[in-house]
């Protein structure tokens, strides 16, 4: 039981260090964009055909990520596990 706690707060911590990554970097891009309107009017384009916003993911795709991760997360553990008790003797 120790071992699926440890895996899935490792599963946690490394999607939000995804998330918060992916979030960051957005934000960044939008804080320090400098749109360039004398450029702008050289070629005029619909804005809803080049404007996209965020994108979208099935639930059923993050969580099979999650728990994947925390899978590969509870295999590590428990060979690590393994080696170190092996290694002791």
């Amino acid at each position: 039981m120790k071992i699926i706690m440890q895996a899935l707060g490792i599963s946690f911590i490394i999607h939000l260090i995804y998330f918060l990554g992916t979030w960051m970097v957005g934000y960044l891009k939008t804080r320090n964009y400098n749109p360039s309107i004398a450029n702008g009017w050289t070629e005029v384009e619909m804005l809803q055909s080049e404007v996209a916003f965020g994108a979208v993911a099935s639930p059923l795709f993050m969580l099979s990520t999650f728990f994947g991760v925390a899978l590969i997360s509870a295999f590590f553990i428990f060979f690590f596990g393994k080696v170190v008790h092996f290694k002791k003797g």
